[in-house]
């Protein structure tokens, strides 16, 4: 079959040899890598997070990711390691002021150079295209170029001014051996937390144990001890028997006075000046003589 018309066939035509490896095309790759999110393969809009293995993120996308974490996604594994938004860093990138975007390119009639990044070092003025390394700080989520580290070494963050060490230090979209490293930096940041979170249980229960026998134990300020030198003692009467307060009870119909109240003492008993005495009503000054009462009884015996 075939060959009809005077057609001559060769044998690339006929005979099928082994297939070509298909290269990616690197000028691709960088522009996939640095301006569209890993897990939603949209373009990178702030906020814009990283993780801890120097992927670049759309923040929207994790949260999404986070709620609904179905089988079904396909890119899901590229972002497995998050398990919560503490798993990432927001960055804070500075703007290229050389870059236009789509502004100029209203009509479709001008060329989009895909090489111009959006974002540059703040020290030394490199592009974030892909051409140059760029980390950021696991702590404050600055982002600057390597050779802005390099060359101004410090302990410090150059534009915020926030301490950080080695292990801070992450790559952004690195190689594989970058990856390796920063994946074993994770593996070992979570495992000392959860060593730190184990020790810090134990201890919490020592101290809320502690706390409780010590209000148990009664503290001298809570006991209180009596004295016979104590002369407020003295001013009390003596307590009435417990006897007699039963029977006063139940013969009244009323309830008795605990055994250990004092009796009432009237002011006429007291050892106060007349003076005071005669402010009562119950002095001898207040009480009238039969001829100054009133005819007529009211009340009270003060009306005239």
């Amino acid at each position: 079959m075939g060959c009809d018309g005077g057609t001559i066939p060769k044998r690339h035509e006929l005979v099928k040899g082994p297939k070509k490896v298909e290269k990616v095309d690197k000028d691709a790759e960088l522009v996939a890598q640095w301006n569209y999110c890993t897990l939603s393969q949209e373009i990178l809009k702030r906020p814009i997070v990283a993780c801890e293995l120097g992927r670049l993120y759309n923040k929207d996308a994790v949260i999404e990711f986070l709620l609904d974490k179905s089988a079904e996604k396909a890119l899901g594994k590229a972002a497995s390691h998050i398990k919560s938004m503490k798993s990432v860093t927001e960055l804070k990138l500075s703007d290229n002021p050389a870059w236009e975007g789509d502004r100029g390119n209203t009509k479709g009639d001008k060329h989009d150079d895909l090489q111009r990044a959006r974002f540059i070092c703040p020290v030394v003025g490199l592009e974030m295209n892909g051409r140059h390394r760029f980390c950021f700080l696991r702590g404050c989520g600055c982002v600057f170029s390597e050779r802005a580290l390099k060359e101004i070494r410090a302990e410090v963050c150059h534009t915020c001014g926030a301490a950080f060490q080695q292990d801070d230090v992450i790559v952004l979209n690195g190689t594989k051996e970058d990856v390796e490293v920063l994946r074993k930096r994770m593996d070992e940041r979570r495992l000392r937390a959860k060593q730190e979170k184990k020790t810090k249980k134990p201890k919490a229960a020592e101290s809320v144990s502690s706390a409780g026998v010590s209000e148990d134990l009664p503290g001298p300020s809570k006991i209180k001890s009596c004295k016979p030198e104590d002369p407020g003692l003295e001013k009390k009467g003596p307590s009435a028997p417990r006897g007699a307060a039963a029977v006063s009870g139940t013969s009244s119909g009323k309830a008795g006075k605990p055994p250990g109240a004092a009796p009432k003492r009237s002011i006429a008993d007291s050892e106060e000046s007349e003076t005071y005495k005669s402010l009562f009503t119950t002095h001898s000054s207040a009480k009238r003589p039969k001829e100054e009462s009133a005819h007529w009884v009211t009340h009270t015996s003060y009306c005239f």
